[in-house]
């Protein structure tokens, strides 16, 4: 027989599996000095586990649950109402049944009680399932608390907690419930204590929500809440709200609404003095816990009695500083186009690939831009370089510094060294040096495949680490960067001075069409390619549109035309193979690895172009700009100084089309040399698995590189430790990475300060020219993408992969994304209107909705159906 009852003080946190996560926090709480937790216990999870045995049934229903999807939504109904049926309807056995009433009998059997849920996949670190379970509060008397304990259980299966672990992958025959039996207590006033704030992050900032009567009545939002803001023991901020209702004890068991009085509907539901008192106690939780919490609270007799303290897992992680100094960080991701959370070894080996150090955060990466903004030297050079970049990180930067005492100014220069987007030396307009850049990183590439065969075991990982210096020899070289920033600058005069002179925005859009050397544009091009020879041969398109397994290729050899589209496909993997979705992270599967996932994009094609549109679509770009370049000359030619004028404008428009093109190469070259990487570690990673040391080669990506490192010399990991990354993972990946973050955990959030917008516009910025109007296709995964011509497709973001599609659009609009990143730039190459920073379009933007793009003012309208 197991345990069945435990009395709180017998229980601590580490005892999640015996009494849940609600059980085991409360237990912790009751053995802590000074803190006040109404007397209760436990009934176990082997209660649970003694019920689920009476109940033969109840494994059969299991199964069928675990099979079902989130949009079986009717079946799911069905079988969790099943579920609950069966174990309300199950008797409690008489050990069971007497073991809860003996504890009962201790504490006193009349009295009244509150029976909670603790499920064990309840209130972890990485997961609340705050409100996922049932509590009933007010029960009276053996029969009605055994009753209740049997709610408790079934409410494991209700369709709400049923969903809830569905989403966040939670195994339904994992998890079991344990029912924590309490003391009632008849407060003044109760609420929620948040230690950090839970709207801005910010983690020296405490957040009491407060009403009268018991905290049932603003947990489920039936009344408003007097909101108090603490920082440092001060009240920094209030709102009293008109608190019109109250939820009490009943009499007869139960509980009851009541109004409040007229006069009391005004008056706070705490003093400042008690809000600050609460405060502390949170601080003292907070500290014994480890991590900011969220905490249920009682106030009788002045006194504040704990009921429930749980981790707040939507708070964004603070990267860690080696000082305890104020800091300022700024989202690599949203620069890179890639916010979606990395594995540990996409996160080390890009931080290995960096000029400058970068920190790791909820799986993301970030700069520190402390210094940059305390040196009024660099301070403005850094801004202007941001902003132009993604303006609402600038907003969130000014806003720092607006404080005046978040940040230091730093007396004279700040750190030594150019600042951050100043400009390198000018070079000539020399087309020869971009086919120099492009022809030494190949050799060095070729290089890299010859010399990477030979390698094995830790040698392998120190040959790595030796390239990884040839890699930011190239990417940093001089010259590169000065090509990259001729064709950027070159750009923004253009912009700029074509505004001035002409009344003309973002003339630059269209000079970039169809501009040489851009790797990134013509791969979406050489799919229209493959897919003119594939078209003529209708067999292979049928067995293309059943492709499932990644060894189709060599399935189609044996078809009509079948040697042709797998040689093309080839051809086409051997040029851009290494790229994929979320190609900054190595851990993610290349296009060589998961050919199936272009199989959609080429039977777009087949299906929405005709034959030579690759070759047509790069001439119909080159014939715009060079026609947009002639009606621009000739306009500044009339002008007074017309001639001047004009010269100037030829000079810079013949270098934006020498070197624009090339701002898509360095990140080519990085993609490139991480595939030829992978394809090495994976190889050592299957050695890994046949020599027993890993279960599965793809156990890497958990580990940072230098932990490879050891795991390869030494044939031994710590695999507690994969298990620990692949939870924190999980949970990373529910987490959205905020632009600016503060060493206080404060996510500043920037604005687009404009004036002047259609009512209801969503703003953005800017990035390619154009208006167009058309259905919207909110994608979120490249994988689902179905698209006709003339789509516009909203999304987070893009990288260099969404590319191939860009050929069947109309327009764009991303949530994430500035003047430089991909998606912009491949947008002006193709002529598509495009409007990226657009916050949290894909929720404001519905799927088949009509939309008007304005990629020339930065704004999108919802226009209403036809």
């Amino acid at each position: 027989m197991g345990c069945y009852v435990l009395g709180l003080q017998e229980i601590d946190q580490t005892q999640v599996a015996v009494v849940g996560g609600k059980g085991a926090h409360l237990g912790e709480l009751s053995r802590l000095e000074g803190i006040h937790v109404p007397a209760g216990f436990c009934v176990t999870t082997d209660a649970f586990q003694r019920i689920l045995a009476e109940a033969p049934s109840l494994d059969a229903q299991l199964e069928r649950l675990s099979r079902l999807k989130l949009d079986g939504r009717e079946q799911l109904r069905a079988l969790s109402a099943e579920l609950r049926q069966t174990l309300e309807a199950t008797a409690i056995p008489d050990e069971l049944a007497a073991a809860i009433t003996r504890s009962l009998a201790q504490l006193g059997e009349q009295d009244a009680y509150a029976v909670r849920s603790s499920a064990t996949a309840e209130d972890l670190p990485s997961a609340s399932f705050a409100g996922q379970q049932d509590t009933y509060l007010n029960v009276v008397g053996p029969e009605a608390i055994l009753q209740h304990v049997s709610r408790c259980w079934a409410s494991l299966f209700t369709e709400r907690a049923v969903t809830y672990r569905l989403r966040n992958g939670f195994d339904h025959r994992k998890v079991r419930m344990a029912v924590v039996v309490q003391r009632m207590v008849f407060p003044r006033s109760a609420g929620i204590l948040f230690t950090a704030d839970p709207v801005t992050s910010h983690r020296k900032v405490a957040s009491v929500e407060a009403s009268f009567g018991l905290g049932e009545a603003l947990v489920s939002g039936l009344v408003n809440a007097d909101v108090y803001k603490v920082r440092d023991g001060e009240v920094i901020s209030k709102a009293i709200a008109t608190k019109q209702l109250a939820i009490h004890a009943s009499p007869s068991g139960g509980t009851q609404h009541q109004a409040i009085t007229p006069e009391r509907q005004q008056q706070p539901a705490l003093t400042d003095a008690q809000v600050v008192r609460l405060a502390r106690l949170g601080r003292q939780l907070e500290a014994h816990f480890g991590r900011p919490q969220d905490i249920e609270w009682c106030l009788v007799d002045d006194e504040f009695h704990i009921v429930q303290s749980r981790p707040i897992t939507t708070l964004f992680p603070i990267p860690v500083a080696a000082d305890r100094e104020n800091h300022v960080y700024v989202s690599v991701g949203h620069q890179q186009m890639m916010t979606d959370a990395m594995k540990p070894l996409g996160l080390s080996l890009f931080q290995l690939t960096a000029l400058r150090p970068m920190y790791e955060a909820g799986g993301r990466l970030f700069v520190d831009v402390t210094q940059g903004l305390a040196s009024p030297a660099s301070r403005a050079g850094l801004l202007e370089a941001l902003g132009k970049s993604d303006p609402l990180i600038r907003d969130a930067l000014q806003t720092v510094l607006g404080r005046g005492d978040f940040i230091r100014s730093l007396p004279d220069a700040g750190p030594s060294g150019a600042p951050i987007g100043s400009a390198p030396t000018p070079i000539e307009t020399d087309p020869s040096l971009v086919d120099e850049l492009i022809r030494r990183n190949q050799a060095s590439v070729a290089a890299l495949k010859r010399d990477i065969q030979t390698k094995s075991g830790a040698a392998l990982l120190d040959f790595i680490l030796a390239d990884i210096q040839e890699l930011k020899r190239l990417l940093f070289d001089p010259r590169s960067h000065q090509a990259i920033m001729a064709g950027i600058e070159a750009t923004w005069w253009l912009n700029e001075q074509l505004q001035a002179w002409l009344g003309e925005k973002n003339a630059a859009d269209t000079l970039t069409q169809s501009a040489p050397h851009n790797v990134t544009s013509e791969m979406g091009l050489a799919l229209l390619d493959v897919a003119d020879v594939i078209r003529p041969h209708p067999n292979v398109v049928a067995v293309l549109r059943h492709v499932e397994d990644e060894d189709f290729l060599d399935e189609l050899a044996r078809l009509e035309g079948g040697r042709q589209a797998r040689d093309a496909i080839r051809a086409w993997l051997d040029r851009y193979g290494m790229r994929c979705v979320g190609e900054i992270d190595i851990t993610k599967p290349r296009w060589s690895e998961r050919p199936t996932t272009l199989v959609p994009l080429i039977l777009g094609n087949i299906k929405n172009f005709e034959p030579g549109a690759g070759m047509r679509r790069f001439e119909q770009g080159r014939q715009e700009a060079s026609k947009k370049e002639q009606e621009l000359l000739k306009r500044l030619r009339a002008l007074p100084d017309g001639e001047s004028k004009a010269e100037e404008a030829r000079r810079k428009i013949d270098r934006v089309r020498t070197f624009i093109g090339y701002r898509e190469y360095p990140k080519y070259g990085i993609v490139n040399r991480y595939c030829v990487y992978k394809r090495a570690l994976m190889e050592e990673a299957r050695r890994l698995v046949r020599a027993g040391v890993l279960r599965e080669p793809e156990d890497i990506f958990h580990l940072t590189f230098q932990e490879l490192h050891d795991v390869v010399r030494t044939n031994t990991v710590d695999e507690q430790l994969i298990r620990q990354r692949k939870d924190t993972f999980r949970s990373h990946q529910a987490l959205t990475p905020p632009r600016v973050l503060t060493s206080d955990g404060e996510v500043i959030s920037g604005a687009y300060r404009r004036d002047a917008l259609p009512v209801g516009a969503l703003v953005g910025l800017a990035v390619s020219a154009g208006t167009v109007e058309g259905r919207a296709r909110v994608i979120l995964d490249l994988a689902e993408a179905e698209l006709e011509t003339g789509d516009i497709l909203v999304t987070p973001f893009t990288d260099p992969s969404w590319t191939p599609l860009f050929v069947t659009l109309k327009g764009l609009v991303t949530e994430v994304g500035g003047l430089m990143t991909h998606g912009a730039v491949i947008a002006r190459e193709y002529g598509l209107p495009a409007v990226v920073g657009v916050e949290h379009a894909t929720r404001r933007i519905l799927d088949g909705q009509r939309i008007r793009v304005h990629g020339t003012d930065g704004y999108v309208e919802l226009l209403p159906d036809r």
